[in-house]
């Protein structure tokens, strides 16, 4: 069975909420988790840019689209587009 693909809808849905849970365990002290979290926001977050420059209609890249289920960011930063504004 394949999985049901996620939208760019769905991954900024994502990152907000592990944002949101992020900041709460700040706020309760917890470190450790919260720095996941806040990861894994990040990662949601460039996941749904990736996605922004995926056309619907268009054939998808068989390389791109295997480079995009990764959790390294700087692969992400890449594949949107976004590493020259980073460094």
């Amino acid at each position: 069975v394949s999985p049901v693909p996620l939208t760019r809808a769905d991954f900024q849905q994502l990152a907000d909420a592990r944002a949101a849970e992020a900041a709460a365990l700040l706020a309760a002290g917890l470190w450790d988790g919260a720095y996941d979290l806040a990861g894994y926001a990040v990662e949601c977050a460039l996941k749904a840019c990736v996605a922004k420059l995926t056309r619907a209609e268009e054939f998808p890249d068989k390389e791109r689209a295997f480079k995009a289920f990764t959790h390294k960011l700087d692969d992400l930063l890449d594949l949107a587009g976004l590493k020259k504004e980073r460094d």
